[in-house]
């Protein structure tokens, strides 16, 4: 992991660009602390982390804030990192899909998705290696957002992660459902009820195949992008309660 750069930002919180190999990071710590911080892994749709930043940062000042470290990392083929044709030819078979008001095939959402997963979840547990060898940062570790089944792979695979806050907002496979039965960590699942471009009864579905004795779902109104504040401060106590 080599540091690329670095800014104090105006509410003590220290954000440190990186690089892993070709992925580039963010890394955001107390600027000063006595005792290690145990981490959060910050997913996010492929969009991008410029594009992305200002919720993640939002995002990261909150944890932070509540005695966190919090870390995220480029996904495959998005923002300035190569792309690859299927994962192109994916992404314009769903917007014709949806432009032309059809049903998004399952094999839209296999070539979308799955590649996607295999290949972002052994880079999220290389990270996780790096990070967890800087002085600072600590176990236990949770995974918050992003891409649901990138989540879920990672609560089956990473035994470093003991919890997870997941927003079900993003098309799922069906191979991922039985994937979820394997999950047994406490789960805390996000879901906007009038989510425009989600299959609400997947979204319940999904929930119900997640193996976790204890997983809780916090549905509001409103559509993908109309989270409620509230929504992150239950998500910061779930949080708590298990990373401390």
């Amino acid at each position: 992991m080599r540091f690329t750069a670095e800014q104090r930002l105006d509410d003590g919180v220290l954000e440190r660009e990186f690089t892993l190999g070709e992925i580039p990071g963010i890394l955001w710590t107390p600027a000063s602390a006595s005792v290690p911080a145990p981490l959060i892994l910050l997913g996010h749709p492929p969009l991008g982390l410029r594009r992305m930043h200002p919720r993640l940062v939002a995002r990261a000042r909150h944890a932070v804030a509540d005695g966190f470290a919090a870390a995220t990392i480029e996904l495959p083929g998005s923002g300035e990192r190569p792309r690859w044709a299927a994962a192109e030819r994916a992404r314009a078979d769903l917007r014709r899909a949806v432009e032309a008001g059809e049903p998004v095939s399952d094999e839209i959402v296999d070539a979308l998705v799955l590649p996607l997963v295999d290949r972002a979840v052994p880079e999220w547990r290389a990270a996780l290696d790096a990070l967890l060898s800087l002085p600072g940062i600590g176990s236990p570790v949770g995974y918050s957002g992003g891409v649901i089944s990138v989540g879920i792979r990672l609560a089956v695979v990473e035994p470093r992660i003991v919890a997870a806050g997941l927003f079900a907002g993003s098309l799922v496979p069906r191979t991922m459902f039985e994937e979820a039965r394997r999950v047994t960590i406490p789960l805390h699942v996000l879901l906007q009820w009038d989510d425009e471009g989600n299959d609400r009864k997947a979204a319940l579905d999904l929930f119900d195949a997640f193996g976790s004795r204890e997983k809780t779902l916090h549905a509001n109104m409103g559509g993908h992008t109309g989270v409620p504040q509230f929504a992150g401060e239950d998500a910061a106590r779930f949080f708590a309660r298990h990373l401390r």
